[in-house]
């Protein structure tokens, strides 16, 4: 990495680092040192720019909720103000199958509920509001683009766990379970 480098493009670095790294490994199963060795930067630097690992751990929650978020939002951008709900869950649709093609963020997302809950039976009601807060961001937002629709914004929220689910499962994208959801 180079010198250079502003500390929050570094912080930034070390946030995408963080989301691949608790992607493949968990809270528990991921090191600091892994995070570090992914920025390209020494330990004790990583801990210049986040105070622990659970500090870590949260940016990179919040991270992939805004990405979701982003997706959603740019894809929303180029459809028709009087568009209808079934223009908008296909155009969001299209941009989540697309977001999580490699399947990292959709591993995330499950590593986020399950450092969540853990954190919540440790007693650690903060760590659980925070990742919420970035959720709630994200069906506010899709609550938006479906234009005040609760039930749409329901409906495509639990096509979206269930795509979740499948993609964390592995089905193979032409498996009839597929077709339950993706029309």
């Amino acid at each position: 990495m180079s010198p250079r480098m502003k500390a929050e493009d570094r912080r930034k670095s070390a946030v995408a680092a963080a989301l691949t790294e608790f992607a493949r490994g968990g809270y528990e199963g991921t090191s600091t040192e892994a995070i570090a060795q992914r920025v390209g930067v020494s330990q004790p630097y990583l801990f210049r720019l986040f105070p622990n690992k659970r500090a870590m751990f949260l940016a990179a929650a919040l991270r992939c909720a805004e990405l979701t978020r982003d997706a959603f939002v740019a894809a929303a951008k180029d459809l028709p103000p009087d568009a209808d709900v079934e223009a908008v869950k296909e155009a969001l649709g299209a941009a989540y199958l697309e977001l999580i093609g490699d399947g990292e963020l959709v591993m995330m997302q499950m590593q986020m509920q399950v450092a969540t809950y853990q954190a919540t039976l440790a007693g650690d009601l903060e760590f659980g509001e925070t990742v919420r807060r970035g959720w709630t961001d994200l069906v506010d937002t899709v609550r938006l683009l479906f234009s005040g629709d609760d039930e749409a914004t329901g409906e495509f929220m639990s096509e979206g766990m269930l795509i979740n689910v499948l993609t964390a499962l592995n089905y193979p994208s032409d498996d009839r379970i597929w077709r339950c959801v993706v029309q």
